[in-house]
């Protein structure tokens, strides 16, 4: 009998390696094959869309200091009132309409390349956290060392599909500067898809100008290389900032990920449901800019909804409320017809605690059964955001690979239904020897690289380890086994000119 289906798919990991050892296939995207979880109706999805509409035409979408933009959406058809722009219902969401429905982001390994939309997956590490963390030195400011590291945590892991962003902050480096080594990091400690800079207009055009060089003229101009990350400044505001990286991004057809992030009772209304209909508002009027900019502009929709604490005003995460709001939000994106974006192992614990793997396990299945194509902060997420937690990116790599294996679903075919397996094994006798278990021994089930399932007592002998020290154990190993991928000479050395001149065009600043 020829290999199963299952047996074509790939293993998770092939017999006798780690995941850190691993190099991911030819097809670099994850399809989901299990169904997506629909919260509501057409009346509920209707009453929203509608509250949407309502609040972009009676309240309308601030654009401060931005006088283009504005402008823009007025010769689209909105209606300016200083600062504001207002939109007829129906105006915004046909405006989005020229943003596809589903795009390619290209890798400098052709193998890498993503697809975003449809019944596609792509997990990337956190984003943007000030601090990290570790067992051997606890919680400190991240410098420019500690992010290159967890770009080649995240390069080494098949379950990553993303470098990310600004995984961590490099604070050691000067604010002005630092979005070039962080970009430089993206290529060439990894050669998986990347997001660029956002804090600035400039900064945005430098990290375009830097994708350039990697990739060449040719395929910057013709296909979709890299993002930015375009948080909106909830409630219902666009600053200069986000709407000038926005701009940059869009002009060169490169994709903008847009992402109200909305603490419930803080930055919209208290329920969920407002803040949903909010997040919905403050979308379209995101995604029309880009389109009116760029018919045809890849765009993912994105979204930060969570809940707070009302006593303390502190934010939470991994709460039912908004587990309940990513599975509605997925399905008005999906009515959108563009990929969505959720959260991924969110947690409130300041460490790698029951606390953190209950909350992260929970947001993540939610995001994932929501329909999610693009997952934020699968890897690392401590504290609320404040902090990258070295132990927790590996605990969270483990639990993406089980993602990775539930979002696969089960296949039914001769081979899963094991038709020859009773031939060798008659009532009374067991399988483990039969052929069939010898075939499908190495697929059949998801093999953590850090959950211990010993006996207690083999446990106790090897030094009774939690899970977080076995983790330490397993970035501590990958960062010493990590081989770079190939950069070519000449583009690495274009990349150090352009660096080099950039930094010495101006001083340091520390702001």
């Amino acid at each position: 009998m020829g290999p199963s289906r299952r047996q074509r798919r790939r293993p998770l990991r092939p017999q006798g390696s780690s995941q850190i050892q691993v190099k991911i296939p030819k097809h670099n995207t994850l399809r989901r094959r299990t169904p997506t979880l629909n919260l509501w109706g057409e009346e509920e999805l209707r009453a929203v869309e509608a509250r949407a509409d309502a609040i972009l035409a009676k309240v309308g979408v601030d654009f401060p200091e931005d006088r283009e933009a504005r402008t823009l959406l007025a010769n689209a058809g909105a209606t300016v009132r200083g600062d504001r722009v207002l939109f007829e219902p129906g105006l915004a969401r046909s405006l989005c309409q020229t943003a596809p429905a589903q795009f390619e982001m290209f890798a400098r390994n052709p193998n890498r390349r993503l697809h975003f939309g449809d019944n596609a997956v792509v997990f990337m590490p956190a984003y943007g956290s000030p601090f990290v963390t570790c067992l051997d030195r606890g919680r400190r400011y991240a410098t420019l060392e500690d992010f290159e590291n967890l770009v080649k945590l995240a390069y080494q892991t098949p379950f990553l599909h993303h470098s990310g962003g600004t995984v961590c902050e490099p604070v050691d480096q000067p604010v002005n500067k630092r979005h070039l080594d962080m970009v430089y990091a993206h290529l060439r400690y990894s050669d998986k898809p990347f997001m660029g800079s956002v804090t600035s207009p400039e900064r945005a055009e430098d990290t375009l100008k830097m994708a350039r060089i990697a990739f060449g003229d040719e395929a910057f101009e013709q296909h979709c290389v890299m993002q930015g990350n375009i948080n909106v400044n909830s409630p219902l505001v666009y600053d200069a900032v986000m709407t000038g990286a926005l701009k940059a991004y869009a002009r060169a057809g490169q994709c903008p990920v847009i992402s109200p992030f909305i603490l419930a009772g803080a930055m919209s209304p208290v329920t969920q449901v407002a803040a949903l209909a909010q997040a919905l508002a403050e979308l379209l009027a995101g995604i029309a800019l880009t389109q009116v900019i760029r018919p045809g502009c890849p765009v993912v929709a994105g979204s930060f909804l969570t809940t707070m604490n009302l006593k303390t005003g502190a934010p939470t995460f991994g709460t039912p409320e908004a587990h309940l709001a990513s599975l509605a939000f997925g399905q008005l994106i999906r009515r959108l017809n563009l990929p969505v974006r959720t959260g991924g192992h969110l947690t409130a614990s300041k460490c790698a605690d029951a606390q953190s793997m209950q909350e992260s396990a929970t947001s993540m299945m939610s995001g994932l059964m929501a329909g999610s194509n693009f997952v934020f902060h699968a890897a690392g997420w401590l504290e609320g955001g404040l902090t990258v937690g070295y132990e927790k990116f590996m605990l969270d790599l483990d639990h993406c690979g089980m993602m990775h294996r539930f979002a696969e679903g089960l296949v039914v075919d001769d081979e899963s239904l094991a038709l020859d397996a009773y031939d060798e094994a008659p009532p009374g006798q067991n399988h483990l020897g039969t052929s069939h278990t010898l075939r499908n021994f190495r697929s059949a089930n998801f093999d953590s690289d850090l959950a211990d399932v010993q006996p207690f007592e083999t446990w106790a002998e090897q030094g009774s380890q939690s899970a977080e020290q076995r983790a330490n154990a397993k970035w501590k190993q990958a960062l010493q086994v990590y081989i770079p991928p190939q950069l070519d000479p000449s583009i690495d050395e274009a990349l150090r000119a352009f660096m080099d001149e950039k930094k010495a065009s101006m001083p340091d600043a520390w702001y």
